[in-house]
């Protein structure tokens, strides 16, 4: 792992155990796909992720150029082709009295079944709520245990992930990942004051769909009636890319199978990785 400018064997690696983000939560981080030892839209993490710090005024010495340079001196020192990388900043010492960490870590993919991609997945829906007034709805920050409690109570149903509305009712966002309904052809997606995190790949899928000539909306707010009404759903996340679903609780989607405007866009984001992630420019 690289941890604080410098390389570093993760048997070697300490936190202390003053750290912030270690003692209170307070860090942010990103999570990223690695594809032919590139980062996907490296500079839109690194973005999102100085943004985040900088809104909670989380003390920091990272810059754009020094995490480029760290993330990819780790990736080539894994020799690490296909993987996912994840940033995590925090203001070190929670009294301030010492350095900022910055660790970056990085390993192969977890296991992403075939069979998510060609039959599609199940999900629940959370009894957990997300709101406007919850100040770390929408960024990515070290305070996710309700999101992981919702992941294992999905995992307890059998599901692969749990939806999220907000308290007053409104479609949010998976536990890890951006939610896209399908309606009458027509793609919609929660708008980000909902709120709901600014996903890369959400991007993505919204840039895709414009190029493809696929209507789409990320202006509405969506209600348990469109998630419903929806002909095809799909879940999108760095790691995991585009995964389609087939059933939320004892709800079929369409026709229970991975729709036609869903497989267009997981071709189109496949051929997206391999366009921005060149073979003559892989560094592993």
């Amino acid at each position: 792992m690289h941890l604080d400018g410098r390389l570093v064997p993760a048997s070697q690696a300490t936190v202390g155990v003053g750290d912030a983000g270690l003692v209170h939560g307070a860090s942010v981080f990103t999570t990223m796909r690695v594809h032919r030892g590139q980062v996907f839209r490296l500079d839109r993490h690194l973005a999102r992720l100085l943004e985040t710090a900088e809104h909670f005024a989380l003390r920091t010495d990272a810059t754009p150029d020094s995490l480029t340079a760290a993330t990819a001196e780790l990736l080539r020192a894994n020799g690490l082709a296909e993987g996912r990388a994840r940033i995590t900043l925090t203001p070190g010492p929670a009294d301030g009295a010492g350095p900022c960490t910055t660790l970056i870590t990085a390993d192969p993919l977890p296991p992403q079944p075939q069979e998510w991609y060609q039959r599609g997945i199940n999900v629940v829906v959370s009894s957990y709520k997300q709101g406007r007034d919850d100040a770390l709805a929408g960024y990515k920050t070290g305070c996710y245990l309700p999101r992981l409690l919702a992941r294992r109570d999905a995992a307890a149903k059998g599901a692969e992930e749990a939806l999220w509305f907000t308290s007053d009712n409104l479609l949010a966002e998976g536990c890890f990942c951006n939610v896209f309904l399908v309606v009458g052809g027509r793609v919609l997606t929660p708008p980000l004051d909902t709120p709901v995190l600014p996903g890369i790949v959400r991007g993505a899928v919204l840039e895709l769909c414009a190029a493809g000539g696929i209507e789409c909306d990320d202006t509405r707010p969506l209600t348990v009636r469109d998630l419903l009404a929806a002909e095809e759903l799909f879940l999108t996340s760095a790691v995991s890319g585009i995964r389609p679903v087939v059933r939320v609780e004892r709800h079929s989607v369409g026709e229970d199978r991975p729709g036609a405007v869903t497989r267009r866009l997981m071709e189109a984001y496949a051929e997206l990785l391999d366009r921005e992630c060149p073979r003559e420019n892989a560094q592993c």
